[in-house]
């Protein structure tokens, strides 16, 4: 099962680069392995995945310590600053920053193990109440305090679109997100890097894709419904 839904997800990711006209090595699909087994990475990995994300930190630390080492782990939840130990130093990229605490706290915990923590700052471009995230217009201000951390580096932005039955629906969210991305990289701040634009998911990637994402979120459609149960 897990071959084919690659297959078929690497497929959309080529037509949807196709037309847009993109290469498509420039967009990197993230396998969300959140509450999924070992094994189900393990398979994915023996197909050449090497990109995983996690949204619970102290499951992201089990999978990073028991998996092979050249897997890297994006760390794509809502991350607490009392779990940000586990996540500072193995984690390849933490794509959900968003507020000068959670930032303080990867700094020091970053200073503590002499690592630099690659970031992206979340952006609620929805303006969702149940989803995290800045607002757009709150965005440039913590990017230009986050700047100033030596164990951090921007290298871009995040953000969750609304689940929505049409993918079209969500266009205009990932337009705003590539705008804003523009805007702040004609800043030219020091330590801020906008290559990363991590939007889209199972049900709107191909559009997202269309619109510049350059990292798609994907775990149903690889792996299959979520499972809860299994802590």
């Amino acid at each position: 099962m897990i071959e084919e839904n690659l297959k078929n997800v690497e497929q959309n990711i080529a037509n949807a680069c196709k037309r847009a006209g993109r290469n498509k090595e420039d967009v990197t699909l993230i396998c969300v392995s959140k509450t999924k087994p070992k094994e189900m990475i393990e398979e994915a990995y023996a197909f050449g995945k090497r990109e995983f994300g996690e949204n619970k930190a102290q499951e992201m630390k089990e999978k990073c310590d028991g998996l092979p080492k050249d897997i890297k782990w994006h760390f794509i939840g809502h991350l607490q600053t009392n779990k940000v130990k586990y996540v500072v130093g193995r984690a390849f990229l933490i794509h959900s920053v968003d507020s000068l605490h959670l930032a303080q706290a990867i700094e020091a915990e970053g200073k503590k193990k002499d690592v630099i923590s690659h970031i992206l700052i979340e952006v609620n471009v929805a303006q969702e109440e149940s989803k995290y995230g800045l607002k757009t217009e709150e965005t440039l201000e913590l990017v230009e305090q986050i700047a100033q951390m030596p164990h951090i580096k921007i290298e871009g932005l995040m953000t969750i679109a609304p689940f929505v039955d049409d993918p079209e629906e969500n266009r205009d969210i990932f337009q705003k997100l590539r705008e804003l991305s523009v805007d702040i990289d004609s800043k030219n701040i020091d330590n801020v890097s906008m290559s990363v634009l991590s939007m889209g998911m199972t049900n709107d990637y191909e559009v997202a894709i269309e619109e510049g994402a350059t990292c798609v979120r994907v775990g149903t459609g690889i792996f299959g419904a979520r499972d809860y149960s299994k802590k």
